[in-house]
């Protein structure tokens, strides 16, 4: 009897590539002591519906709403729900810690796993505490080329957009969706060119890890998707986010954005569809 195993095996256009997380048992294993090692928490405490946050002000206030169990780790730290389903982690910032947290994530198989995210905002109608569902994101940072050829769009589970933005109008609030750029750029607010290059993109934000995120767990098998606030506006005048401006958003949006996450993810197995709409 031929198996889709062999089958692959004999055709002469598959490259076989043993640097995935799920053909590679060496690395499986030193994925799954490094996930405890940088989170603190073994893969068993990790619920099958994850959100991923780059603030630790997130991490308390998910705490305080429904956490059962918070673990801080060398790198990262994660908060834990039974009640809710749903695990969070702060992986910290930028486009390596948003691919190395996917593929140690990739070892609890997840079953969908979120990103609660802030970008700037670069489309003029746009305004701050505004949210932003992408369709997909521009690769312009580096860790996703390690994963996926660079004619590989950065695009997010469909079906995990699709719920989002369903709760998201179920709450009674409204949502953008559009192409997100990905840059591992700093300080591009004082480019000129960069800038010029944002305006003929057409994106309507920016941000430091989403295409990663998109394409990492692509190629990993992680089903994931974004939900993004708007937390400054940088093109404007006097728009670039400051100490005083970045905690006026806290305080104002985050439990909002919490919220909304924390019922995709808790909701999403019981009332989604089924969240893989092919099989790898």
């Amino acid at each position: 009897m031929t198996t889709k195993k062999t089958r692959e095996l004999n055709n002469p256009f598959i490259l076989p590539n043993n640097n995935r997380i799920y053909t590679n048992k060496k690395k499986q294993k030193i994925a799954s002591d490094m996930l405890e090692r940088y989170t603190g928490s073994p893969a068993q405490l990790f619920q099958k519906q994850i959100i991923l946050t780059n603030f630790e002000y997130y991490i308390e206030r998910f705490e305080s709403l429904c956490g059962d169990v918070r673990t801080r780790g060398s790198a990262m730290s994660a908060v834990h729900s039974k009640k809710t389903g749903v695990s969070i982690v702060n992986f910290s910032i930028g486009s390596p810690t948003a691919a190395l947290i996917i593929e140690l994530l990739a070892m609890t198989d997840p079953k969908a796993v979120l990103l609660l995210g802030m970008c700037g905002g670069l489309h003029r109608s746009l305004k701050k505490g505004d949210f932003i569902v992408p369709t997909a994101a521009i690769r312009d940072e580096g860790a996703s080329r390690h994963f996926m050829p660079p004619q590989v769009p950065a695009l997010p589970t469909f079906k995990i957009q699709k719920f989002v933005s369903q709760i998201i109008i179920e709450k009674g609030f409204d949502y953008r969706t559009g192409v997100i750029h990905t840059t591992d750029y700093r300080f591009w607010e004082f480019n000129d060119k960069f800038k010029a290059q944002l305006y003929e993109e057409r994106a309507l934000g920016i941000d430091m890890e989403t295409a990663t995120l998109f394409v990492a767990g692509f190629a990993s098998k992680v089903p994931i998707g974004a939900l993004l606030l708007v937390s400054d506006l940088p093109l404007k005048r006097g728009g670039i986010k400051t100490k005083a401006s970045a905690k006026a958003v806290f305080r104002k949006y985050t439990d909002l954005h919490l919220d909304i996450g924390i019922r995709s993810m808790s909701e999403i197995n019981k009332r989604g569809e089924h969240i893989r709409h092919y099989r790898w």
